[in-house]
């Protein structure tokens, strides 16, 4: 018999498919946006049939009338990820929630721990050989009709037919109902401001060839917005979204540099509008797979440069990652966030990123907490961390100890927070006792001094304001230099660069002491080689200032920038005047202030000179800087 005499055979009303179901049975039901919304409806038009039956969900976006309270006591529900439809059921206790990462569920599907007696899921009409595709939702869909007793597809013409491992055949439908509604359409909400500038921090870390992974949320599609300028970015990852339509159609999405999968974009499932929908129909650029697939740590460490990017709830300062939880109150789910941050953890320059706004949204708590609340899940465990994200800027923890985790962490929480935070710290001796912060603590991070710079010799240079956990790579700076640079720059011949002597880092407050650094290498792996402070007097008109660039990289351009910076720092901030005293025979700095633009004075006594530097030009450092810049390749 051919396939179109099995399909109209197979054919039923919704009504009758449940018909087929019995009591007691666990029912699979399609995910998200690719939910069987007839077969949803009718289940709940016929509970008697399915009564003390569990019905299993990935994610529900639905309506979902088999989580109302009047047929709680017929239907359990039970999800693998909270939806906003179910979240209610779940936290009074009239639903359930599974966490399980997404890599894993598949498996446990197979190997009969999660027996399912029937599938319900929603396909697109079949092709000329009678083959259907899952469309927008294979991820463990794929898994339930291989593995259910029974399975109900319904047809729907508005599903778009996708590519990959992403197709089934009508022999292995036992009945087919068709669906009347368009498929499901998913918008996320606009990001408000403060997501906006968490998300154009985490885009910093994304550079040209990244794969990209970016989970449920309105900051990782919000990122997404902020890739327009890069060039050759691949796509794996779980869950699609419109947002990557203008990034693929723009030609910044290629896939080129990926090394599994080249040429494709790779997703299990997609939640969008129809503008999604009518991209990823028979486009051969894009493949939909399992999760089992898409989510093995193993498979996204083979693309280098993977950029996972996740978001979380809460996050204590030692870097436990709560994200499925508010405390005691479960509210989503594990879904791939560890998957992901292992594999991006595990590729080579890769980037597993957890972003947050520092607070909640009334701003009155912290969402970097000293300990995370009462009952709260953690997702991802601190010692898989890598970046965490907030608006306030970019803490680096993997490898790092429990103090610099918390002085990091410290640092991208909320301003009003950090006494807090390092009281806490301090109390509990993840810092020393005698840790401190010189007030105002509450001084806004300068991120406007950031800038990148390539230096004559080619050599790419990130220059930023130091920071407190910049503690360790001054240290590392100090024993990098020659005796000579060391004696130019502490008039003695230090050996030895004491704990006292690194102190000053913790009285940066922005205003009063300020200080900038030239860093090489990728963020978290980074060197320093160069420094430029000053330090305000009582008066506040005038400033002493010092810097000192690595002897490997003098006389390439590094120091000049570095005097421009700190002086455009310091101009904006009301200093007139910066001070030094300079050895007679350290004719570096002249040659680097004289050639900075700026106008020196200075007087000779027993062999030093006195320096006077006039803050007179505000911006000419950004402008001549602007200049030496033009073309330079973001790479943070």
């Amino acid at each position: 018999m051919g396939w179109e005499k099995k399909y109209g055979r197979k054919l039923l009303t919704p009504g009758d498919a449940i018909e087929r179901l019995k009591p007691g049975m666990r029912i699979f039901l399609g995910t998200a946006c690719g939910e069987p919304q007839a077969l949803s409806k009718a289940i709940s038009n016929k509970v008697s049939k399915v009564d003390d039956s569990e019905i299993f969900h990935l994610l529900s976006l639905g309506v979902a009338p088999y989580g109302k309270l009047e047929l709680s006591d017929g239907i359990r529900h039970n999800s693998f990820f909270i939806g906003p439809p179910m979240r209610d059921a779940v936290q009074e206790g009239r639903a359930d929630y599974t966490p399980m990462s997404l890599s894993d569920i598949p498996g446990f599907m197979r190997n009969g721990r999660a027996r399912l007696d029937a599938a319900l899921v929603c396909v697109s009409p079949p092709d000329r050989h009678g083959f259907v595709s899952l469309g927008v939702s294979v991820d463990i869909v794929k898994t339930a009709i291989e593995t259910s007793g029974l399975v109900i597809a319904e047809v729907n013409e508005t599903m778009p037919r996708t590519l990959g491992d992403s197709t089934i055949h009508i022999d292995e439908l036992d009945f087919l109902v068709r669906g009347e509604q368009p498929i499901l359409e998913y918008e996320y909400p606009e990001p408000d401001e403060v997501q906006v500038m968490v998300a154009r921090n985490v885009a910093e870390l994304i550079d040209d060839g990244c794969t990209l992974e970016t989970g449920i949320g309105v900051i990782p599609m919000t990122v997404l917005k902020f890739l327009e300028d890069r060039r050759d970015l691949g796509v794996h990852t779980e869950v699609m979204g419109d947002a990557m339509v203008d990034l693929a159609e723009s030609g910044v999405i290629t896939n080129k540099r990926k090394t599994i999968h080249k040429g494709k974009s790779v997703t299990s499932f997609c939640m969008g509008t129809k503008k999604l929908y009518d991209f990823i129909n028979d486009n051969s650029s894009v493949f939909f797979m399992p999760t089992e697939h898409v989510n093995d740590p193993f498979i996204i460490s083979q693309n280098p440069r993977m950029a996972a990017v996740n978001v979380a709830l809460e996050v204590d300062i030692t870097g436990q990652v709560a994200a499925d939880s508010i405390g005691t109150r479960l509210y989503s789910g594990v879904g791939g966030q560890l998957d992901f941050i292992r594999g991006a953890g595990r590729s080579e320059r890769g980037r597993p990123i957890i972003c947050l706004p520092s607070t909640t949204s009334d701003g009155k708590r912290s969402r970097i907490a000293p300990f995370l609340r009462e009952g709260a899940g953690v997702v991802t465990p601190r010692s898989d961390v890598h970046f965490v994200v907030t608006e306030q800027g970019m803490a680096y923890l993997f490898g790092k100890s429990i103090r610099d985790r918390a002085l990091s962490l410290i640092q991208v929480a909320h301003p009003r927070f950090r006494d807090e935070l390092l009281s806490y710290a301090r109390e509990n001796h993840y810092v020393e006792s005698n840790m401190f912060f010189v007030p105002p603590l509450n001084k806004p991070y300068p991120k406007e001094v950031e800038h990148n710079l390539i230096l004559k010799d080619r050599s790419h240079v990130f220059v930023r304001p130091l920071k407190t956990s910049d503690e360790d790579a001054l240290k590392d700076f100090f024993y990098s230099l020659e005796d000579e640079s060391l004696s130019r720059r502490f008039f003695t011949s230090m050996v030895k660069l004491s704990r006292e002597r690194r102190e000053p880092l913790r009285e940066l407050d922005y205003d009063r002491h300020f200080a900038i650094g030239g860093f090489i290498g990728e963020p978290g792996g980074e060197e320093l080689i160069g420094v430029a402070n000053y330090v305000r007097d009582p008066a506040g008109m005038s400033a002493d200032v010092a810097f000192v660039v690595r002897d490997d990289f003098q006389g390439k351009g590094l120091g000049k920038d570095l005097a421009r910076t700190l002086a455009d720092a310091a101009i904006k901030r009301g200093v007139k005047i910066f001070s030094a005293d300079v050895l007679a025979y350290n004719k570096p700095v002249f040659r680097i202030l004289h050639e900075s633009g700026l106008i020196v004075k200075s007087r000779l006594e027993d062999g030093v000179n006195r320096v006077q530097i006039e803050l007179k030009s505000p911006g000419q450092g950004a402008v001549v800087r602007k200049e030496e810049n033009e073309g330079i390749e973001q790479n943070r």
